[in-house]
């Protein structure tokens, strides 16, 4: 099967890593993950990985429960950084050789993050798993996972999910809503769809990279997207 793309920007929620769990890390579900990324990485595809931290802390959820707004940014991104540790675990013991980045400096657990680091672990076959988010409060692991993207000037970002592409309204509440097979940038914005922030959108159309949404929770998804399957939902 001839992949499509060679470098990719695999976005993760931590949501996703529960699995059947009501919190924290399902290892069944680590598994399967690190099992589809092995399965890409070994066929030559350079892959660096940002998740999410909400199945441990969410920075604005905790603000409605008194937290600073800052610290609770904070906090989600160091869940950012456990998810991290958890997936590289996971990856070396399948067998795919990883390297965790922290946006911010917090050595031995990971390496400070630059780009030309990532790139270098790439090329020589280890996937990049870029945590910490920005390093900075206010901005998403969305947006974070944009501007990881665009500097290590992936081709596409995946963006794994629950649910198989974008639709005109949440699947999982509106049974009539309907999936698009490809949407550009602008159209997200005017249907106010909440596919990503509009900060990680606007990084994308700006830097012109694409995004594709996917169900990464069904297993062999990730090598049928970088094989131009048509599955999911293509952003341009």
């Amino acid at each position: 099967m001839e992949l499509k793309y060679k470098r990719i920007l695999l976005k993760l929620s931590g949501e996703s890593l529960m699995g059947a769990k009501q919190y924290g890390i399902d290892e069944v579900r680590l598994a399967e993950y690190a099992s589809q990324i092995r399965e890409v990485a070994s066929q030559g595809v350079e892959v660096g990985i940002v998740i999410g931290g909400g199945n441990i802390f969410r920075g604005l959820s905790g603000v409605s429960k008194g937290f600073d707004r800052v610290k609770g940014d904070q906090m989600g991104m160091l869940a950012t950084v456990i998810n991290s540790l958890a997936l590289s675990s996971a990856l070396v013991a399948a067998g795919q050789p990883a390297r965790v980045f922290t946006a911010v400096n917090m050595f031995p657990i990971g390496e400070h993050y630059s780009k030309w680091k990532a790139l270098e672990a790439m090329r020589n076959g280890e996937v990049a798993i870029i945590s910490g988010g920005t390093g900075n409060p206010f901005f998403t692991t969305d947006t974070g996972s944009a501007l990881r993207g665009i500097e290590i000037e992936a081709q596409v970002m995946l963006k794994g999910t629950r649910v198989d592409g974008i639709y005109t309204a949440d699947p999982e509440k509106d049974p009539s809503a309907v999936k698009f097979d490809k949407i550009t940038y602008d159209e997200i914005y005017r249907r106010g769809l909440k596919v990503m922030d509009l900060t990680a959108t606007t990084l994308c159309k700006e830097n012109n990279l694409p995004i594709i949404v996917f169900d990464m929770d069904t297993p062999g998804n990730l090598k049928k997207v970088l094989a131009g399957e048509n599955i999911g939902t293509l952003v341009y």
